[in-house]
């Protein structure tokens, strides 16, 4: 079914939906989470609703129902390539496959102007001062709590949807989903946790959750809470901290298929895969060059956030030499002219990524392990060789590693060269179990009521029915601490028991002295 016809279809069915005014917030410039947001919204808009999508980039695709409206954050794109990647940059050859305590912190703060500066862009605010209203507001949680202040704006529902994963501590909190920290292993700690959490694994996972939740409710909620008094002096606005359970529903970017097995509560839906359009007609040299490859053909990318041309010298020569070795075809997507390339080897600046996984003669898949590209893999059911270098990409591997349908190679291995990258291709390559695994988790992955891009409809429609779909929140958001986690029973628990210990002990002595009194006045 190509994408015209697969847009109808939804269209058909969702028919009977009555229009919506629908609000998206997704300030963040990052190209690969853009995908992510015009797609969300554009799904909205293709529903029958009238969307307005306050984000760095235009949309630039056809809308085929409904409306989309663009509320352009000018000069972000460019300030989140400039600023905030170099910020973030990473000595590719030193990358260090580990995280601090206070990880959340550094992203907190790197994140927070690009939040004050959404609120004081002159699009925003001609947005704000006009009449328009909303009945939903759609924010994504990146550390972004000061955003939430737009559905207490504009009084209505809120959905966050949650791209990084989505089972973490940051959206379990904030609609009280519970986290068993005994084998639900936090974001921020690395390794295969397949087969549990050692005692000491456990108590690192303890020191990560509590300093979490020191941080959001100590520092980042007043920090978040800040910006919303700045952003609207003369409105009566929820703070930080009261908008912070305000969430109706969180929509999921990931699925179970590619995770550990966890709890979630009946206002957290998954919808990872929702980005993936149906398969589409490849550029002519690059449908011409995977056509050709008898002995199949190997896809080589490192995203959005990492290119290929930042790899030192040895790193660029390593790929070189043993994709030259190799009796089949390589599409690399390089981000400038490479010099030294064997005739087997096809440099692309940008590549349909999903639809050149989908061609039948695609083996193997090189990759960062982004979120994104996980999920794209495990669709078409494709192995990956990854090299994770920031983020969630280390877990991602970690686990995809674990599921048995990918090996993990780290940039930073004193072991990363022409040897070992050759032995690891050959090893996917020649190995039919890490293909065989790889179809086996895409069918679970495929194994749905409903294809996610129709779950992301219905459920955010659903939320719109029903005023915010109070009856699934948890009673947990209304608790405090210290009554989520039994605290006050606990200590009320222990001091009954003291009492009653202490009563038998004063008891037991008392009749004990009188024993000794009636013993003596016998003698």
């Amino acid at each position: 079914m190509n994408t015209l016809a697969y847009f109808v279809f939804t269209i058909l069915l969702l028919s009977d939906t009555k229009c919506s005014k629908i609000l998206g917030v997704f300030p963040i410039g990052g190209k690969s989470l853009n995908i992510l947001y015009n797609k969300l919204m554009k799904s909205l808009a293709n529903a029958g609703h009238d969307v307005t999508v306050i984000s760095a980039y235009k949309n630039l695709l056809p809308i085929y129902n409904g409306t989309y409206h663009d509320v352009l954050l000018t000069g972000f794109a460019e300030d989140y390539n400039e600023r905030i990647l170099n910020e973030y940059h990473l000595d590719l050859d030193q990358v260090q496959e580990s995280y601090s305590l206070f990880e959340s912190r550094g992203i907190h703060d790197l994140f927070l102007p690009v939040y004050n500066k959404t609120f004081h862009h002159p699009n925003v605010r001609e947005l704000l001062s006009s009449n328009k209203r909303f009945e939903l507001v759609i924010v994504e949680h990146l550390w972004s709590e000061s955003l939430l202040s737009f559905s207490s704006y504009y009084q209505c529902p809120l959905v966050v949807f949650a791209s990084m994963g989505g089972i973490n501590p940051w959206v379990n909190d904030i609609v009280g989903n519970p986290m068993p920290i005994s084998y639900v292993p936090h974001y921020w700690m690395v390794g295969d946790f397949s087969e549990g959490l050692e005692f000491f694994q456990r108590l690192h996972n303890l020191f990560y959750y509590v300093t979490e939740h020191i941080l959001i409710h100590k520092e980042q909620l007043p920090a978040q809470n800040q910006l919303i008094q700045q952003a609207f002096p003369e409105k009566t606005i929820l703070t930080a901290q009261e908008l912070y359970h305000s969430p109706s529903m969180v929509l999921l970017g990931t699925h179970s298929s590619l995770r550990q097995a966890a709890p979630l509560s009946p206002n957290m839906v998954e919808i990872g895969g929702f980005h993936i359009d149906p398969r589409k007609q490849l550029p002519s040299d690059i449908q011409k060059f995977l056509d050709e490859a008898t002995e199949g053909a190997i896809y080589f990318s490192m995203g959005s956030h990492v290119r290929s041309k930042d790899f030192s010298a040895e790193k660029k020569s390593v790929f070189l030499k043993s994709f030259k070795k190799l009796n089949m075809r390589v599409l690399w997507k390089f981000e400038e002219n490479l010099k030294g390339v064997s005739d087997n080897v096809l440099i692309k600046k940008w590549v349909p990524q999903t639809d050149v996984l989908a061609h039948p003669n695609i083996k193997l898949f090189i990759t960062h392990a982004g979120h994104g590209s996980t999920l794209e893999t495990i669709h078409y059911g494709v192995p990956a060789l990854m090299i994770p270098v920031f983020i969630d990409q280390f877990n991602n591997a970690h686990n995809s590693v674990s599921k048995g349908f990918a090996l993990k190679l780290s940039f930073s291995d004193s072991n990363f060269n022409e040897e070992t990258l050759s032995l690891m291709i050959e090893e996917m390559l020649k190995n039919p179990k890490y293909t065989e695994k790889a179809r086996e988790i895409s069918k679970l992955f495929h194994d749905r009521p409903m294809k996610p891009l129709d779950t992301l409809v219905y459920w955010t429609e659903y939320v719109i029915r029903n005023k915010g779909a109070e009856h699934l929140r948890l009673g947990s958001v209304r608790l405090s601490w210290y009554k989520l986690y039994m605290v006050d029973v606990g200590l009320f628990i222990v001091i009954v028991c003291i009492f009653v210990i202490y009563g038998i002990v004063s008891v037991y002595k008392a009749l004990s002295s009188r024993k000794i009194g009636s013993k003596i006045k016998l003698q």
